[in-house]
């Protein structure tokens, strides 16, 4: 069965409290998502590193409710 985005979102809000969070349907089936994700958690980290916290928090569900995420990740920007 597919994910839907409320629980795509949920898992997302769950792992990153404060982050900013957009989410695309790129196909329509529930299974092929973009996320942009602007947390203060990914800060000073990789871009694979900061992947690798996102998919931790899918609770091991890529691959298998959740087939396909492109993955958009940042910490945001300081004001200055």
């Amino acid at each position: 069965m597919p994910m839907s985005v409320d629980v795509l979102r949920a898992h997302l809000v769950e792992a990153f409290p404060d982050a900013d969070i957009a989410i695309e349907d790129l196909a329509g089936d529930g299974d092929h998502y973009r996320a942009k994700i602007v947390s203060s958690a990914f800060k000073g980290l990789p871009r694979v590193r900061q992947h690798q916290l996102v998919y931790g928090a899918l609770k091991g569900q890529m691959g298998g409710e959740l087939h396909a995420l492109a993955l958009e990740t940042s910490a945001p920007v300081e004001a200055g």
